[in-house]
């Protein structure tokens, strides 16, 4: 009875135990029930506000408008808006923001460094320009010095041009020409043999000129680096985590003058390109990034009976820092009037140039062109072998024959000796400006651009749509560089002082071919 009676004593302990465990039990449950719940319509409040993303929508095939990795925080809200015809043919014109910064303007910051600047002189449309800015804006290029005639220079084009954000427009003039006819480089030897020479030569000194100008707006802007480019270039600034050239340029010793970048040549593998930064993925590597032994070993089968192992030029562009005394040295690099500078050159970073992309580039550089199509001839006109037999070609040829000759000497159809080129590191696949202009196209920036201009403008004043979509490239028009190709005038004679230079770098360097099979032995 004892034991029963200790028993029954300590049930209803037991029972209260079991009660309080349950009570305990259920408010965790309730707890844990109600904090996700919290959470979630925490979320909602702050998504509601507008505070944070909904990464789903952002992702969205609707709406995908940000590349990954990509700050959000510096996105801007993208809105639509009705597309116009002639802004069709850059991009839809949904949005009037690109992920990359906090506007489609690329308003940068003055305190970013360094800042880098790019001159060129060019004739194209909208349709490579647009194009070639907006690339190298997103790489870190700040300012632009463009030097335009023909197509560029009418008043719809330079009207998109002249609204974008640190981008200055230098058109041909009567007064530009009586300005830079009083340039020291005309007193001097180290561009003297291009001097009065007709087309490339022409062209040639055109250019000096214009980086000689440049460089004063490059000081006048406190830019720290300078670099000419035509617009069918793009810099490649491989070997940065980033894709950036101004990091690349933050990398270099502040000895370092000048910087080269070896170029890659465009590859195209098919006759109907359209759009060669957007359609052209493949590239042939510069004999700078390439082993001795491969490139020699490879030249024959590289070069596909062409005359040389690139179409035209093989040795690069060139990056200068912007400091007293700095001089253009040609088209392809820079110098200085007190010292020689420190160069170096990279082994990743390359020059993307995309020449002869395609055919029509064959009549378009004929009609920049007036020489006779003889072998004599071309020499006067053409500094590199290709640009002279297409020349040669373009003029004499019909349409069929030029077409089956673009075919057996610039576009790359057979797929065996492309494997085996890739499989030696001649050729090279690169798809970064591909996806950085798509990128750029869906969001909308150049048509944006595009329809906000033609918006302040008068139909009387802003160009038709067939100009801009209009793709045939026009010559440098306008006056010529003090006459050149005409007789030298005897003041130009009388008043140059010629400098007895022995260092034979101080001479402009022109656009020059890569080694050649007889040139082994040298690098041996």
């Amino acid at each position: 009875m004892t034991g029963l009676y200790s028993s029954m004593k300590y049930s209803p302990s037991s029972s209260s135990l079991s009660q309080s465990s349950q009570a305990f039990t259920s408010r965790i449950l309730l707890l844990l029930t109600l904090l996700p719940l919290s959470l979630a319509a925490f979320a909602f409040v702050l998504q509601w506000r507008g505070e944070i993303s909904d990464p789903t929508i952002r992702w969205s095939s609707i709406n995908r408008l940000d590349f990954p990795g990509m700050d959000t925080t510096t996105s801007s809200t993208v809105t639509s808006r009705t597309s116009s015809s002639c802004a069709d043919i850059l991009g839809q014109s949904r949005s009037v923001s690109f992920p990359y910064f906090r506007d489609w303007k690329f308003n940068y910051e003055s305190d970013l460094k360094p800042k880098i600047c790019i001159t060129s002189s060019t004739s194209a449309g909208l349709e490579q320009i647009l194009p070639w800015i907006f690339y190298h804006k997103v790489i870190g290029v700040t300012n632009f010095f463009l030097f335009v005639e023909g197509k560029a220079a009418s008043p719809g084009v330079s009207k998109v041009l002249e609204s974008i954000p640190n981008v200055k427009l230098i058109h041909r003039t009567k007064e530009l020409e009586e300005e830079q006819a009083k340039s020291r480089i005309w007193n001097e030897t180290w561009l003297s043999s291009f001097f009065y020479k007709p087309c490339n030569y022409e062209l040639f000194v055109k250019q000096s000129l214009n980086m000689e100008m440049a460089i004063t707006m490059s000081e006048e802007t406190d830019m720290d680096w300078i670099l000419h480019l035509d617009t069918d270039e793009l810099i490649h600034p491989a070997g940065t985590r980033e894709y950036s050239l101004r990091q690349l340029l933050s990398g270099v010793s502040e000895n370092v003058d000048t910087v080269v970048f070896p170029n890659y040549e465009s590859s195209v593998e098919r006759d109907d390109i359209k759009e060669p930064f957007s359609e052209v993925s493949m590239f042939k590597k510069n004999f700078d990034h390439l082993m001795k032994e491969t490139y020699f070993g490879n030249y024959k089968e590289s070069t596909r009976g062409n005359p040389n192992y690139f179409l035209t030029y093989g040795n690069g562009k060139s990056a200068a820092r912007v400091q007293p005394h700095l001089r253009p040295n040609g088209a392809h690099r820079w110098h200085n009037y007190m010292k020689t500078p420190v160069e170096v050159k990279f082994d990743e970073a390359a020059v993307l140039h995309y020449t002869y992309t395609k055919f029509s580039d064959l009549t378009s550089r004929r009609d920049r062109c007036g020489c006779k199509p003889t072998k004599e001839e071309v020499k006067r006109c053409f500094m590199l072998e290709f640009d002279r037999a297409a020349f040669i070609i373009a003029s004499t040829a019909t349409e069929e024959e030029m077409l089956n000759w673009y075919r057996e000497h610039v576009v790359w159809t057979d797929k065996e000796l492309q494997k085996k080129l890739m499989k030696k590191g001649i050729l090279i696949r690169i798809y970064a400006p591909m996806v950085i202009m798509q990128g750029l196209r869906e969001a909308g920036v150049y048509a944006s651009l595009i329809a906000s201009v033609q918006t302040n403008l008068s139909k009387d004043t802003f160009l038709s749509n067939n100009e801009i979509i209009n793709n045939s490239s026009k010559g440098f028009e306008g006056v010529s560089s003090r006459n050149i190709g005409n007789e030298e005038p005897r003041m130009a004679v009388a008043a140059r002082n010629v400098l007895q230079i022995e260092d034979a770098n101080l001479w402009a360097v022109p656009p020059l071919s890569p080694p050649m099979v007889d040139d082994i032995d040298h690098y041996i």
